[in-house]
């Protein structure tokens, strides 16, 4: 069935994680003339299947076929077609944000932070600095400005690269002046340097001056990165993914305990996206009880790790978690955060119920802070 727009009953609820469709000819548009030749584009082959082009050639990531399925949350897999087109079948307010705020209405949104979909699937086959950030300049600049007339209500977030670090520090400056509310990387680089190190510090830096969250979202990952050990898996192999994707997140996020990251930069705010949420309890269980024993030693750590988290650290996860409420107080109701994911189609379309389970038994003020208020705190949003 198609999506349907339902009515939640809280009011100041924002949606930390949404997403927008980007048009077709946004990089050919905003990428600066230099690098026009190399844009982004979609493609039709000659077996009629769209396809990603990326630095000049085909993706070898992303299927063809696959494009048209993007938007397709509510929608039955079985129904679609890969001949589907992606610009034919992007869902109301999915690439219009006209439409987005109009939705959010109906369904009772104060704001939606937004994040790419065709820009999440490039960066694990681009491991040249220089396009990389051109790439994501375009998008920053095509964002800022799809928001722009929103009056707040679309919340734009700058994409941002580790591959390096004075550039991205130096657009996650304009892209802030341009509008942008913070800044977010995928969990991996191609250089296969951890997050928190050093070498980034210059953009930790940037961030903490301007007072922006930066967060870690998954992308399509390089193969090198994927979290299967396992072979034979055949079809299996992309639910077996999918399940897995949050292991590289973890271990971004760990990277900035191990390498003392949070210790240089206490006014840093970092935070975990679409990797669910109902596991950061266990694994700060297990992150302080390693702290305590000697292995402990090799971290530049002043305090456990769990208080760094519970004073830097937000985290979002999907509506249906049905163990993160027992953990919310007992990790600090400050650093949770919920989103819909819109229109992704990994997702359903059923997060109104589900958001309503969600909270239906949290302390009012834990209801208010996970449903809005950490996001509108941690963002500045007015």
């Amino acid at each position: 069935m198609a999506y349907e727009a339902i009515r939640f009953p809280f009011d100041g609820t924002i949606d930390a994680d949404g997403h927008v469709l980007e048009p077709a000819t946004l990089w050919e548009e905003y990428l600066e003339q230099r690098y026009r030749a190399r844009a982004l584009r979609i493609r039709t082959g000659e077996d009629g299947f769209e396809y990603l082009e990326v630095n000049g050639r085909p993706s070898e990531r992303t299927r063809p076929g696959s494009l048209g399925m993007l938007g397709a949350m509510g929608e039955d897999a079985a129904q679609l077609s890969a001949e589907r087109k992606y610009m034919d079948h992007i869902p109301y307010g999915g690439g219009d944000a006209a439409e987005r705020i109009a939705l959010a209405d109906r369904e009772n949104l104060e704001k939606v932070i937004l994040y790419p979909t065709l820009g999440l699937l490039w960066e694990c086959e681009v491991d040249e600095p220089e396009i990389t950030l051109a790439y994501q300049r375009a998008y920053n600049r095509w964002i800022a400005d799809f928001c722009r007339d929103s009056g707040g209500r679309l919340v734009p977030i700058a994409h941002l690269s580790l591959l390096d670090p004075a550039g991205s520090a130096a657009e996650l400056e304009r892209a802030v002046r341009d509008g942008c509310r913070g800044a977010f990387f995928a969990p991996f680089n191609h250089a296969r340097k951890a997050h928190g190190h050093p070498e980034h510090d210059r953009i930790f830096e940037v961030a903490t001056d301007l007072d922006v969250p930066i967060a870690i979202h998954p992308t399509i990952e390089p193969k090198w990165a994927v979290p299967i050990r396992f072979k034979g898996l055949g079809v299996a192999s992309e639910f077996h993914y999918n399940t897995m994707l949050r292991q590289g997140a973890q271990q971004s996020l760990l990277s900035f305990f191990a390498l003392g990251t949070f210790e240089r930069f206490p006014q840093l705010k970092l935070g975990v996206l679409e990797s669910g949420s109902g596991w950061i309890g266990a694994f700060l269980d297990r992150v302080d009880a390693i702290y305590e024993t000697n292995l402990g030693r090799t971290t530049p750590l002043k305090r456990r790790p769990s208080e760094y988290f519970r004073q830097q650290c937000f985290i979002s996860g999907d509506p249906d978690e049905t163990s993160a409420p027992l953990i919310f107080d007992h990790v600090g109701a400050q650093c949770f955060m919920w989103a819909t994911d819109y229109p992704h189609p990994d997702h359903p379309s059923t997060w109104v119920p589900a958001l309503e389970r969600l909270v239906a038994n949290l302390a009012p003020d834990t209801r208010a802070a996970v449903l809005g208020g950490n996001a509108k705190r941690i963002y500045r949003l007015d």
